[in-house]
């Protein structure tokens, strides 16, 4: 699985959803799931979940004339990924600068101090 890349937002968009679902999901799931936020012809969400295959982020499996979709890269693990890339490509890599960044677009005293207290406990 090749779980080192970004994904353009329209799939991810899709992803979100798959995640949100208990697997495996319906085609038919996330194009209603979608719809609620935006109207895609099924043939580009086709296109997008079949791209998800392709790349190793799903999984599908005929049943009957359903496709249903198991996601192959957990959420967790692909946002930890996609922190680390932004990390390294905005701020070098230096944590203390994104901080700083953080704290200059308006981050909340109570946002801070729960990140303060999510590292002093060590669940971060």
């Amino acid at each position: 699985m090749n779980n080192t890349c970004s994904l353009p937002d329209a799939e991810l968009e899709i992803m979100q959803i798959v995640w949100q679902c208990e697997p495996p999901v319906a085609r038919s799931t996330i194009e209603d799931k979608l719809k609620e936020q935006k109207q895609l012809a099924p043939s580009t969400i086709l296109t997008y979940l079949t791209r998800l295959c392709d790349r190793g982020f799903l999984r599908v499996e005929q049943q009957g004339r359903k496709n249903l979709y198991t996601p192959l890269i957990s959420r967790k693990d692909y946002l930890s990924g996609e922190s680390r890339r932004m990390l390294d490509r905005l701020f070098g890599g230096s944590l203390s600068e994104f901080a700083v960044s953080l704290c200059d677009s308006g981050i909340k005293k109570e946002e801070i101090e729960t990140l303060r207290t999510m590292l002093e406990e060590g669940s971060l």
